[in-house]
């Protein structure tokens, strides 16, 4: 396979530990070690804090060299407190600054831009159209479909906008790739042809046998005693995870010996510390995102790992924070609407317990079961680690890299993209589970 020029073209990058931006570096990573060159415009990190590093502050370009692979940063805005109209003027500023960076660059092979932002999309096709490269875009979530699920947008003129700037997108990409087949059956839904269509799940790393800390650590450093059932909740903080339900389940719990961890920051982050503290909750412990050794000391001490989603927004995102307690072999409770991805997925491999949105006691009362009972703690922490291995992430990697490269190898600029293979294996999103 000849090699390629690559420029990725995202808002979230390393050392950014959670949402996409261990998605992005994992990609980058690896079409550098497979010898192509990399390029990846991003912007300075801010995730999921929504804070820049003081050496960042006032900083309006920065070239770094991250892992081998060659980084551009990008000023752009960073909201406080992000409300809707400070979040779009957040994207317009990095899509704004980002752009005048990559026509600064070197003609690519192709644009691999990923969204959100939305309007990454209509800056892509504009610089392709003036450097002659075609550009792919893969979407980790549908923002449009998402702001309305929440409650966020309701009409109007700002979505119309939204639906057209998404529509545009689709229809000039050489490729519109996704994370999930619900996705992908959207694509297909709104006009992409299936041959335009990829599926690119967010992977994993498994980790080796051995290579985790021993147990006991983590318990012991936060005054934990090994007969409390702990549950763990890691990543961002945000409005469609739905957080809250883990601090109303907590008042169920407070006289059992039950503890819950929640580890990361984000938007609600103060909301929820206020909350816990007007609650009283004396069984819930709020921690920042850990670094790796100190993540792995904490999972291997969990009994169970949570995964919730705000009521409404199951069908449009699949949280890769799943897979990392999957490839852990932790017990899962699952809190999502009843047709999510997360639900059927949790249905399929029988990894989880599923709890609805908005039903605090029936997640208290499942903790409460997983509590007086190792066995199936252990059960389905097995089903877990079995069924994430189809979510490897070299396997993912190296399906997603031949795709763009036998596109390319075939393309033409003025191109008619060809029909390519999903990711993995199924034909047809519109017959995916």
């Amino acid at each position: 396979m000849k090699p390629k020029h690559f420029i990725l073209w995202g808002i979230n990058y390393s050392p950014e530990l959670t949402g996409i931006a261990p998605c992005n570096a994992a990609l980058c990573e690896h079409l550098h070690a497979q010898s192509h060159h990399v390029r990846m415009v991003t912007s300075f990190c801010y995730y999921p804090e929504w804070r820049k590093l003081p050496e960042d502050k006032g900083v309006l370009y920065r070239r770094d060299v991250v892992r081998g692979v060659e980084v551009h940063r990008c000023w752009h805005y960073v909201p406080k407190k992000p409300s809707t109209l400070k979040r779009i003027f957040h994207e317009l500023s990095f899509v704004a600054s980002s752009w005048l960076r990559v026509m600064t660059l070197p003609r690519p092979d192709a644009y691999v831009v990923v969204s959100p932002p939305l309007l990454l999309g209509f800056a892509a096709w504009l610089a392709g159209w003036l450097k002659r490269a075609p550009f792919v875009f893969h979407v980790q979530d549908l923002q449009p479909d998402a702001a309305v699920s929440l409650g966020m947008m309701k009409g109007g003129l700002l979505l119309r906008l939204l639906y057209a700037l998404e529509s545009f997108a689709y229809r000039q990409a050489a490729l519109v790739s996704g994370i999930t087949h619900g996705m992908t059956r959207a694509f297909a839904r709104k006009g992409v042809p299936a041959s335009r269509i990829l599926l690119f799940p967010n992977g994993i790393k498994l980790p080796p046998t051995g290579s985790l800390p021993p147990p006991g650590r983590f318990r012991r450093r936060f005054g934990i005693a090994n007969d409390e059932l702990l549950g763990i909740y890691s990543g961002n903080l945000g409005v469609k995870h739905g957080v809250e339900i883990l601090l109303k389940a907590a008042q169920f719990s407070q006289a059992r010996p039950i503890r819950t961890v929640l580890c990361g920051d984000g938007a609600r982050r103060e909301l929820l510390e206020g909350r816990a503290r007007d609650l009283g909750l004396t069984n819930v412990l709020f921690l920042p995102l850990q670094a790796e050794v100190e993540y792995h000391e904490m999972m291997v001490d969990a009994d169970i790992y949570f995964v919730t989603q705000q009521a409404g927004s199951g069908a449009l995102f699949f949280p890769s924070k799943l897979l990392k307690g999957l490839a852990l072999s932790k017990a899962i409770i699952v809190v999502a609407d009843e047709q999510s991805e997360l639900t059927l997925a949790a249905t399929e491999g029988r990894f989880a317990l599923v709890v609805k949105p908005d039903h605090p006691e029936e997640l208290a009362a499942a903790q409460e079961r997983l509590a007086a009972n190792k066995d199936e703690r252990l059960a389905l922490g097995r089903a877990g680690r079995k069924y994430v291995e189809q979510y490897e992430s070299k396997r993912l990697l190296r399906a997603y890299e031949s795709s763009l490269c036998g596109f390319l190898e075939r393309a033409c600029f003025p191109y008619s993209a060809p029909a390519l293979p999903l990711v993995p294996g199924n034909p047809n999103p519109e017959s995916a589970p």
